[in-house]
Formats: structure tokens, C-alpha cells, sequence
């Protein structure tokens, strides 16, 4: 049988490494599904939630909060680059709720200073919050 090889690197090391049947990921374009000899690409993703299904006879599945960065598939080994990626089972959900208000603090801030690039970060650092509320839910 064949299997893809999921890895997930950032900065900071290896988060993930797991032999898989399916990779599902959102990219900046929309999702996309990975399979075992998927064609060759590398696109990038998006803010959101990696699944990854794993070689097991039950299927699992393996929920990831990654916040951007690229997915390349060649020979049926995923590399993920992610900016950061944490496991679903490993998101501190307290931290992340505190993390959201004081995106959202400094949004509402930035654009009652109607400064763009104060916005700009704070949108992002609240897309990131809730990206990983929402992954955190599939731990269960």
C-alpha cells in the first residue's frame, strides 16, 4: 500500500511527522486534498486547519493550527513550512482565548488610529487566535 510521509517543519523544528492515507489542507486559493502520487506542487497556505488522516486502521486524523506558510508534495512526502503550526491536542486554549481579545483590542486601537499597518498586524494576529480556538475544538 502506498502512503504519503507528512512532515511539518518551522522555525523552531519538526512539529509533525507521521505516515498518512490523506493531507487536507487550505491554501491561499482554497483547499486542496492530498493523495497518495499526487502530482508534484508546492502552493501556499493559508491561515487555517491541516488534517491529516493517518495510516492507521481507524483512520485518525490529526488536526493542526498552521499559520501559514508552503506545502510541497514530491514522491509522496508533504514538507509543510510552516510560519507556526501547533497539534490540536497541544493548543492552550486559555492562551489563545487571551491571545484573541488582545488581537481584537488592538484592531479596534488601529483603526480608531486609522493605522494601516497597526491593522494590518492585528487582523492577522486575530485570524491566528481564532485559527487555533477552532483547531483546538477537534482535540476532543
Amino acid at each position: 500500500m502506498v502512503f504519503l510521509q507528512v512532515n511539518v517543519v518551522t522555525p523552531g523544528g519538526m512539529v509533525y511527522q507521521h505516515r498518512a492515507k490523506q493531507v487536507h489542507a487550505i491554501t491561499t486559493d482554497g483547499g486542496i486534498t492530498i493523495l497518495p502520487n499526487h502530482t508534484p506542487i508546492i502552493v501556499p497556505l493559508a491561515i487555517d486547519n491541516l488534517t491529516v488522516t493517518r495510516d492507521t486502521e481507524e483512520k485518525k486524523c490529526n488536526h493542526l493550527a498552521v499559520s501559514g506558510g508552503i506545502l510541497e508534495v514530491r514522491d509522496n512526502i508533504v514538507n509543510i513550512i510552516a510560519n507556526t503550526a501547533e497539534r490540536a491536542r497541544d493548543i492552550d486554549i486559555n492562551r489563545a482565548e487571551r491571545a484573541k481579545e488582545a488581537a481584537q483590542k488592538f484592531l479596534s486601537e488601529a483603526e480608531q488610529q486609522k493605522n494601516k499597518q497597526d491593522f494590518q498586524r492585528a487582523k492577522l494576529a486575530l485570524a491566528k487566535a481564532i485559527n487555533r480556538i477552532g483547531v483546538s475544538d477537534k482535540s476532543i
